[in-house]
């Protein structure tokens, strides 16, 4: 269990494994839509994801919050929109060149990431806590080196997809 998942190549992996990670995968995104569901659809999950990625990168332009969530620009300006509507984001113009639209987060946009993280967060810990602490600590230990395999793969194409 000491390599690093440079070292570990390719090893074929049985169907009862990938079965559990096929259930881990569906039980760790069913926690994200949930914390995102219980503030009864404002914003919305495509709103939210926005809304990560301005939390994550900061002030961004248009361009590269598309680019991080695999969306067409049109995408974003309708979803910031709604976002600068309710007051979640700001919307500014690029000093060196005002024709490119900026996003960035507003205080209410910030507290609504941080309400969202704190329930992910809460909801994660109920379940973890009746896990043996030496079981969840090999887990977690098996989640960074997935983590990083799942980054080596996809080192080209978008950082992570914000959920």
């Amino acid at each position: 269990m000491g390599r690093t998942v440079n070292e570990v190549l390719s090893f074929p992996t049985p169907m009862d494994e990938l079965t559990a990670f096929e259930m881990a995968a569906r039980d760790l995104v069913g926690v994200a839509l949930r914390s995102v569901e219980s503030l009864d659809g404002r914003p919305t999950l495509p709103q939210f994801r926005l809304l990560l990625v301005l939390q994550e990168n900061g002030r961004s332009t248009s361009t590269q919050v598309a680019r991080a969530l695999g969306v067409a620009g049109s995408s974003v300006t309708r979803l910031g929109d709604r976002l600068h509507r309710s007051g979640h984001l700001m919307r500014g113009a690029d000093p060196a060149n005002r024709s490119v639209v900026t996003l960035e987060l507003t205080d209410r946009g910030r507290a609504l990431v941080a309400q969202v993280s704190a329930a992910r967060r809460s909801e994660l810990r109920r379940v973890l806590d009746r896990v043996d602490p030496a079981v969840r600590a090999a887990c977690a230990h098996g989640l960074r080196l997935l983590h990083d395999a799942i980054g080596d793969d996809h080192a080209d194409s978008r950082a992570s997809m914000p959920l």
